[in-house]
């Protein structure tokens, strides 16, 4: 075989489907895995698309079988696994040879790598590629993170396996460093609060208006005809309406209830308190799994107070009230992360193009949805603002506000548990309140740490009367 255009390293699931994926667009692609028995494999698996591909045990094989200059994916675990793999290849290769972080890579470390290729003078990528398996093999969602320079050299690369919105690549160059896989944290921490909103619409069905699994899903794959069309409600239906082959019941009802994580949202929660701006829908999505987790905990806490949640009936509260909440819910979470991506471009010095960031994830990343279209225009529209304050959301927001503040009450006053829903109308409320309760806070720490105030009717730093009640002891 010719030499390849492109290798991939880590021959794992991701890895694994992003090499076929390039092998099926024509690209040929050369494969390495630190377990080498997972090569044959990997051809194996491959089938009619070998002839694209070769596979090669030694590093030093695999780096001769790439064309100069050579351009190699990484689809390693991240942190340390990543570091080694660099620090054993980079001995091996040119100096225009580059080398693409593709993995959940934190971007403090692609920060910090891209600083230390660039320091050595060699070129580096850290992408954030979002889609899971399917995505991965058949089109994922792609955001870039590096020098123009070097997204330009594997562009063509990227945006043939990319997914395509209406035959439009979703590939993007997002800004140089760790760009790329902060846009993919932010992605992965909506993501988790749009997951949990719907498990807490799925909540209140179960729970409080009494309907079985089944029945639940035919309200999701109604909701998919509608605003809220999206992956995630269309797999919320699906899997609703799977059964456990085992025991015949709904699978749903035979999944313990104590949710995984990998991290990255809480990524995306840590980066919103250093960079000061709110994203409470994902920190309420991070807290849930959390308390999913501690199972043991919820037990005990069941066993000493006892079953408090009431029956909700079709009375108090509706299903169209329930998709309404989740519309303005989805849109204020949207907003928070969009806010959050805003304030790390202008610190980071990025540039991060807003509406492409929207239009990168109109398809095959997991949060794919129909209102990202709109979003994607308002952002253009209205650059630098709230996306819950432009225009069109605005309506929108308008029109579903009542259901998301009615679900959140009633469900709350039943005793069931919806953290997110509650944080977005939290938000909502806090967001249109044109005076706080923070002139309480201030004045309790000017009283305390004499930090001083603003006032209302004047400008400049001042200090409230107890500050000579102080000093006189």
């Amino acid at each position: 075989m010719s030499a390849a255009e492109i290798g991939v390293i880590g021959l794992g699931t991701m890895g694994a489907m992003i090499a076929l994926n390039i092998a099926d667009n024509g690209f040929r692609v050369a494969v390495h895995n630190r377990t080498a028995s997972r090569i044959p494999e990997f051809m194996a698996q491959a089938g009619d698309l070998a002839e694209r591909v070769s596979g090669h045990a030694e590093l030093s094989d695999f780096v001769a079988a790439l064309a100069k200059p050579r351009n190699i994916i990484l689809m390693v675990p991240a942190g340390e696994a990543v570091d080694a793999q660099i620090a054993q290849l980079r001995p091996l290769l040119d100096s225009d040879d580059m080398i693409i972080d593709a993995g959940n890579a934190n971007f403090h470390d692609t920060q910090r790598r891209a600083q230390d290729a660039e320091a050595d003078g060699v070129p580096f990528l850290g992408i954030g590629v979002s889609g899971g398996a399917e995505g991965a093999r058949f089109g994922p969602s792609i955001m870039g993170g590096g020098t123009s320079a070097a997204w330009g050299r594997v562009a063509h690369i990227l945006e043939a396996i990319s997914a395509k919105y209406e035959g439009t690549a979703c590939a993007t160059y997002m800004g140089a460093g760790g760009a790329g896989h902060f846009v993919k944290t932010v992605h992965n921490g909506i993501e988790y609060a749009d997951m949990q909103l719907i498990a807490e619409a799925y909540g209140v069905m179960r729970d409080g208006m009494g309907m079985d699994a089944a029945a639940c899903g035919g309200v999701f794959d109604r909701w998919n005809e509608g605003p809220l069309q999206s992956y995630l409600i269309e797999i919320s239906g699906k899997v609703s309406a799977a059964t456990d082959t085992e025991t015949g019941q709904p699978m749903l009802d035979v999944i313990l209830d104590r949710a995984g994580q990998k991290g990255t949202g809480r990524w995306t929660v840590i980066e919103s308190q250093m960079l000061g701006t709110p994203v409470p829908v994902i920190e309420a999505a991070v807290v849930a799994r959390n308390m999913s987790a501690a199972r043991d905990l919820r037990l005990s806490g069941a066993a000493a107070f006892g079953d408090h949640a009431k029956t909700i009936g079709q009375d108090a509260l509706t299903l169209d009230d329930l998709e309404r909440a989740l519309i303005a819910g989805k849109i204020l979470c949207y907003a928070q992360g969009f806010d959050l991506l805003d304030k790390a471009s202008a610190d980071y010095g990025w540039a991060l193009p807003m509406a492409d960031i929207a239009r990168v994830w109109r398809e095959g990343c997991i949060i794919r949805s129909a209102m990202l279209n709109d979003m994607a225009s308002a952002l253009a529209d209205t650059p630098g603002q709230n996306l819950a304050l432009a225009p069109y959301f605005q309506n929108v927001i308008i029109k579903n506000v009542d259901g998301l503040r009615k679900v959140a009450t009633v469900a709350m006053a039943a005793g069931h548990p919806v953290p997110a829903l509650a944080s977005a109308l939290n938000y909502f409320d806090t967001l249109t309140s044109a005076r706080t309760t923070a002139n309480m806070l201030q004045a309790q720490r000017d009283y305390f740490g004499a930090h001083s105030f603003e006032r209302t009717d004047r400008d400049g730093a001042h200090y409230g009367p107890w500050l000579d009640q102080h000093l006189q002891g």
